[in-house]
């Protein structure tokens, strides 16, 4: 083999090679389909002329079997008459006819055979179409769904680099640090303005609010004792405070007063230990 016939050959087998990879098998089974498709109507048509033939060979035959019964009839009216002679060309032309009769009718009887025979292979042929319908679909299903499982695995393969998950990592790393960076920026602006010190102590009044309406429940419901009168401390203490009007003209009645109530004070604050205590 000379040079140029391989490198021929060479050429023609790449061409045969880029021509099946750039086949797609959907649009291939499509045309598949529909060259068949036109196949079929061919085939029909050839069909429906083999039945008009058929058709056309039987009315032949039966025309020729009625040309020879009207010579036969003929002949016999001949005979009626008394003309042997015309009655015996009457069954010669009836003879004729019965032969052309015969003719056609092995010509039907073949046609029709043939025709049945055709009409069981276009019935085939149309089963196969069918067929073919049915397993270009599926085919088809099976194309898209190998074209998707593909993709899933490309994609899936393209996750398995370590570069996006390190991506992800990084910009999770950077999204924690805005964030941090959020709440150092508010917890200063709320030191600087005062706003920590003012939740505290609102904060810390809520929890004796809660305390309070607790004890309050628990009264109600008789689970404490119910709370006591607040002893007329105010009173005492008031007296006990107030400035002397004359520092120096105390009289003895007034320091009497003050001891008394000092007194009172200090028993009212031993009676409510002792009333702590036996709780």
């Amino acid at each position: 083999m000379g040079i140029f016939s391989r490198l021929a050959t060479l050429i023609k087998s790449n061409l045969n090679d880029l021509i099946s990879k750039s086949e797609d098998p959907e649009k291939m089974l499509q045309q598949i389909v529909l060259d068949m498709n036109n196949q079929l109507v061919e085939a029909k048509k050839q069909v429906a002329s083999s039945i008009a033939d058929e058709k056309r060979l039987a009315k032949q035959y039966e025309q020729e079997a009625a040309n020879a019964a009207e010579w036969e009839r003929r002949a016999m009216m001949a005979l009626r008459a008394g003309n042997e002679e015309l009655a015996k060309e009457a069954l010669l032309r009836k003879k004729e006819h019965d032969q052309l009769a015969q003719t056609f009718k092995d010509q039907w009887t073949k046609q029709k055979q043939a025709v049945d025979q055709l009409k069981k292979a276009l019935r085939m042929l149309n089963d196969k179409i069918e067929e073919a319908k049915r397993k270009k679909n599926v085919l088809i299903a099976r194309k898209k769904r190998a074209e998707a499982q593909k993709a899933i695995q490309e994609t899936m393969h393209g996750l398995k680099d370590q570069s996006a998950f390190e991506t992800f990592e990084r910009m999770a790393g950077k999204i924690d640090q805005l964030e941090a960076e959020a709440e150092a920026t508010a917890d200063l602006q709320e030191e600087y303005t005062g706003d920590v010190l003012a939740s505290k102590f609102a904060s810390l009044e809520r929890g004796a609010s809660a305390d309070d309406d607790l004890a309050a429940l628990k009264r109600k419901m008789g689970m404490l004792p119910p709370e006591e009168a607040p002893p007329a401390k105010e009173a005492v203490q008031a007296r006990v405070e107030a400035p002397p009007r004359e520092a120096k003209g105390s009289t003895q009645s007034e320091q009497d007063e003050l001891a008394a109530a000092l007194e009172e004070m200090e028993n009212e604050q031993q009676a409510e230990q002792k009333r702590k205590a036996g709780r």
